[in-house]
């Protein structure tokens, strides 16, 4: 199964961020840096919340509501073509206020910074990729006929790799953003252990970025 990160080299993630840049009106490469750095922190948080029978549930019940079952993964084009709607828009800032709850001003902080893009910015970015995130969640959960609190785990680890040694590790590392600790300056070693396997030095958002667009 390809990590979270992986994706965003794949057309679909390159349609993605091509959509998100025009949406949001920013460079394309800010924007996919920005995705790297938020993708693993909201499902660090996501496989935080699961953690728990009660967040697992409650994960795993939005995930089979009909909003998330991947469908909105069958049309990205169709998603951005005249401007994302508002209703979109809403899911995205409701999915963030229940994954990040109190977390989510740390995450946004951390993402600016490492994007050097505005805080209001990384909120556009965010509140439309939310939604994608848990599609593209609802689809593998389906696919691999997840369903319990273990299932729900273990899929949300997979999808962050780095194997189960590396993965207290990783998630220690994402618990410190989200409970603001950290500045954001370990998001490079986040990204490098889900792209790499637990090597922090595969490269983490610049090896990705180099990747995308050909540096």
């Amino acid at each position: 199964m390809s990590g979270i990160l992986d994706l965003l080299n794949s057309d679909m993630g390159r349609q993605l961020i091509g959509g998100l840049s025009q949406e949001t009106n920013q460079p394309a490469d800010k924007t996919a840096s920005a995705l790297t750095a938020a993708l693993p922190l909201l499902m660090g948080a996501m496989k935080r919340n699961a953690s728990s029978p009660d967040g697992a549930a409650g994960l795993m019940s939005a995930l089979s509501g009909g909003k998330h079952d991947g469908s909105i993964l069958d049309n990205l084009g169709g998603l951005f073509g005249g401007g994302v709607n508002e209703e979109v828009k809403r899911d995205g800032l409701g999915i963030l206020g229940h994954v990040l709850g109190g977390s989510q001003d740390n995450v946004v902080g951390a993402v600016s910074k490492k994007s050097g893009i505005d805080t209001n910015g990384v909120m556009q970015i965010l509140q439309v990729a939310a939604p994608v995130l848990l599609g593209y969640l609802g689809k593998q959960t389906k696919e691999q006929n997840v369903a319990d609190q273990n299932g729900i785990g273990n899929l949300l680890g997979g999808l962050l790799g780095g194997g189960n040694d590396a993965q207290p590790k990783q998630q220690s590392l994402i618990e410190s953003i989200l409970d603001g600790d950290n500045d954001g300056s370990v998001i490079d070693d986040i990204a490098g252990m889900v792209l790499g396997g637990g090597n922090s030095n595969s490269g983490g958002i610049g090896g990705l970025l180099g990747g995308l667009f050909g540096k």
